[in-house]
């Protein structure tokens, strides 16, 4: 038997401490290259569909880029900036209870606001701008959307949740905050994003990240997730499996 590398507590605190990164990021301070290729070393070890690796990293630090991706107008959808639906909450005490969603203020003061515009406002697009431009470093993550040939063939999408699944804990190891913006892969945003990275039409956006030292230390929210006998079914769906001892210990 082997023995493992890495210390398996060690693994499960970064994966306790994951978490989006929704504020500004210091732009004075950049990802140091040898963090950077760490992260991308991540990436490229991700499981994918028959080791195919149908993905590419465009890596955009200089500002003038940048800029021009901030420039697109976009506003956030519109789940996170307007009464409760679905995905939220409206207290803490609701949250614990159902272990599922988020509650409205884990999201920035400058996503709330969009609420209070007047409709058509156009405060209300420069989302992009309020998030991206404070940010050293973006990672665009793009595919071959022909492949695999086979559309019902939903490895490949998974393949690419795998490659952003390694390159936020390498990045969380690090004590660097993440964003994951799947915005870029709207059709309207992606073209002109497109435009600006120059993307061959074959490729496709999966999603972008955004990567930083956060300026301020990040606010405490309730973080909850179902409990394993939430989801376990043992042996069959519907079995209980809630009684076994050797179920592991979990946090709220």
């Amino acid at each position: 038997m082997t023995t493992p590398r890495a210390n398996t507590r060690d693994i499960l605190e970064i994966m306790w401490q994951r978490h989006s990164s929704r504020g500004p990021f210091d732009p004075s301070v950049g990802i140091p290259e040898s963090v950077l290729r760490q992260i991308l070393d991540a990436a490229r070890w991700a499981p994918t569909a028959h080791n195919m690796q149908n993905y590419e990293v465009i890596a955009v630090d200089d500002p003038h880029v940048l800029a021009q991706i901030s420039a697109i107008r976009l506003q956030p959808a519109e789940t996170f900036v307007h009464a409760p639906r679905g995905q939220l909450s409206i207290s803490e005490a609701e949250l614990a209870h159902t272990r599922i969603g988020l509650l409205p203020g884990m999201f920035p003061e400058s996503w709330q606001e969009i609420d209070k515009e007047p409709a058509g406002a156009a405060a209300s697009h420069s989302y992009l701008a309020r998030t991206i431009q404070p940010c050293p470093l973006m990672l665009f993550v793009i595919y071959d959307s022909r492949l695999p040939a086979d559309p019902a063939d939903h490895l490949g999408a998974m393949s690419l949740g795998c490659v952003m699944q390694n390159i936020w804990l390498m990045s969380e190891s690090h004590g660097i905050g993440v964003q994951v913006l799947s915005a870029f892969s709207l059709e309207a945003e992606e073209a002109k994003a497109r435009l600006i990275l120059a993307i061959p039409a074959r490729l496709k956006i999966a999603f972008a990240v955004r990567l930083g030292y956060p300026l301020a230390l990040e606010g405490s929210h309730l973080r909850v997730r179902r409990r394993i006998q939430d989801f376990l079914h043992r042996n069959r769906f519907g079995n209980d499996g809630t009684t076994d001892a050797r179920l592991p210990k979990h946090r709220l």
